[in-house]
């Protein structure tokens, strides 16, 4: 390791452990990285230096007298800015939030703090987690550290680029419809969508409820099964979360993928896929056949109506959910107005941002009289065709393959004016999130532009453990070759 914030949080616990390095070197060497190269990243919303650093402090002292810390214990992490963390700025990247301090943690903050995680500051993201790019942010855009002429990724991509770009050693993000596995994808990096349920949303502002997952965005394979160990767990407070058994889930790592049966389904090779994306997720399944792995063709009919599902299910949500910003209680608040009809008006004209506006717009049109068994109804007819679909696929085979997204990263603003060519970006990865399962990204090469190509793992309910296996083979297998993934180190 020639520098402290290239290196991985497996790495960070041996040299902490060693005592080679001190958990405040480790989080000063992330604190200047991040007054180096954020101005021109902009990975950041808020950054809680004082705070960081008595964290680190705090560690080393129970260190230094002997105490049993931890796993996690001084490793420095970016947390996506709807995630509340008591007595620090949850903003969720909008006016609306802007200047909110939540009293309480979310229930991942809770197990980060148990494992004496030390929290750098809060990402940067998409208005209430909506957009695809992380340029709608009310405070400033996020550029790709790989190409700061490049988009990120979205909605969470400031806490992608923060871990592309050295600016901490792991992330938590939310997935809605990718918003971790596209971001992970465009920056070169892990990210993680757990089962739904498997990680309690408490605490995490909600975009859709019944799609929304937090999951954590590393350098490598390893490190997101450690986080994933760390954050995972039932919680009383979410009645969606899962009273499932804690797993390890860097137990299975090395068993490698022979015997695995990979689904690669046809539906997701075709139009608008482009020539690089397609040739290097063909060439990674090729890669596990080699490794030991049998490929299945498969068809999945329903994934044609999924990218409409979602857009229809995700905004009647949104426009539920957001409801409750309406500047009475906290939040901003329109400076005049005549009544409370307007007081609702113009704070919510003022408080939202242009995408936010159009998909609470659309939801609330989906769920209106006369219009929510044409829109809302069949969506949710659609996706049962979808988990139906999965199951079938997942009854003969053990993971699927398949991109992230279309395209690498684009250009910052080149979308920005068709939002329903952005939508499209997310084509790949909302099936996910309709049926509730898991699915990792990682890097599997670049294209012409040296720009990171990610591959989609997907895999049946409380399969995290086999696709980190699966996700682990091919890392090592890459690892091995010049041509395979992304180095972990960011080029700036």
């Amino acid at each position: 390791m020639t520098d402290g914030f290239s290196a991985t949080v497996d790495q960070l616990i041996q040299l902490q452990g060693a005592n080679e390095i001190s958990a405040k070197e480790t989080v000063q060497i992330y604190l200047d990285r991040i007054q180096q190269v954020d101005p021109e990243i902009g990975a950041y919303i808020t950054i809680t230096e004082e705070t960081a650093l008595q964290q680190a402090e705090a560690v080393d002292a129970l260190r230094a007298q002997g105490e049993t810390l931890p796993l996690l214990a001084g490793i420095p992490a970016a947390i996506k800015d709807n995630i509340c963390t008591k007595g620090v700025k949850t903003t969720c990247a909008s006016k609306m939030l802007a200047s909110f301090v939540p009293p309480y943690d979310a229930f991942v903050m809770e197990q980060l703090t148990d494992q004496r995680v030390v929290m750098l500051g809060k990402a940067n993201m998409d208005e209430f987690a909506m957009g695809s790019t992380t340029e709608n942010s009310y405070f400033h855009p996020t550029k790709n550290p790989r190409n700061p002429q490049r988009v990120p990724g979205g909605s969470s991509g400031g806490s992608a680029a923060a871990v592309a770009a050295g600016e901490a050693a792991f992330a938590l993000g939310s997935d809605t419809g990718g918003s971790i596995r596209q971001p992970a994808a465009f920056c070169g990096i892990v990210g993680m969508k757990p089962t739904y349920g498997l990680v309690s949303r408490y605490g995490l502002v909600a975009f859709a409820s019944s799609l929304d997952q937090i999951g954590p965005l590393t350098r490598t394979v390893r490190d997101s099964a450690l986080i994933l160990n760390a954050i995972a767990g039932h919680d009383c407070r979410d009645a969606t979360s899962l009273a499932h058994p804690a797993e390890d889930y860097t137990r299975d790592l090395e068993k490698g993928v022979q015997g695995m049966r990979i689904a690669i389904p046809r539906e997701y090779f075709g139009e608008g896929l482009s020539a690089a994306v397609k040739d290097r997720i063909l060439k990674t399944a090729a890669l596990y056949e080699k490794l030991g792995a049998e490929l299945v063709d498969v068809s999945m009919e329903s994934m044609k109506s999924a990218l409409a599902a979602y857009y229809v299910i995700s905004s009647a949500e949104a426009s539920s959910n957001l409801a409750r910003f309406d500047g009475i209680r906290y939040g901003y608040r329109a400076a005049e107005y005549a009544d409370i009809d307007e007081l609702y008006k113009k704070t919510r004209s003022e408080g939202f941002g242009r995408e936010v506006k159009r998909r609470i717009m659309l939801g609330s049109f989906a769920l209106s009289s006369g219009y929510y068994d044409a829109y809302y109804k069949k969506a949710l007819q659609v996706r049962t065709l979808i988990m139906n679909d999965f199951k079938r696929v997942f009854d003969r085979c053990d993971v699927i393959l398949s991109p992230v997204a279309p395209t690498t990263a684009y250009g910052l603003g080149e979308k920005c004016s068709d939002p329903l060519e952005m939508y499209m970006g997310d084509i790949y990865t909302v099936p996910v999130n309709i049926a509730g399962i898991p699915a990792i990204s990682m890097p599997c090469g670049v294209d012409a532009d040296g720009m990171p190509i990610g591959v989609q793992l997907m895999g049946p309910t409380l399969s995290e453990a086999a696709l980190y296996r699966a996700a682990y083979a091919l890392e090592q297998e890459m690892n091995g070759t010049e041509s395979g993934g992304v180095k972990n180190a960011a080029r700036l």
